[in-house]
């Protein structure tokens, strides 16, 4: 997460792993939202600077981190059903 402190980053975490979380219909926790969009961040900084997406500030993480939390929840939805 590009130009945010790290009290901006699990903010923007749990705000992620919320989205995600009524996105993918899942019913969560507030520390499992954090988690979610915490590992989202990463899964989404990843993909968009591969792709060379530029991002940053708190809107940018947001979207990021909330693309990359939807990604887990769906990979891991698939892992689930096997």
């Amino acid at each position: 997460m590009s130009g945010v402190g790290i009290l901006t980053a699990i903010i923007i975490g749990i705000f992620a792993g919320w989205i995600a979380e009524k996105v993918m219909k899942r019913d969560h926790g507030l520390f499992t939202n954090l988690v979610v969009g915490l590992v989202g961040a990463l899964i989404g900084g990843f993909i968009a600077n591969a792709i060379d997406f530029p991002f940053s500030g708190f809107i940018g993480s947001l979207i990021v981190s909330t693309i990359g939390a939807i990604l887990l929840l769906a990979i891991l939805g698939l892992i689930r059903r096997k």
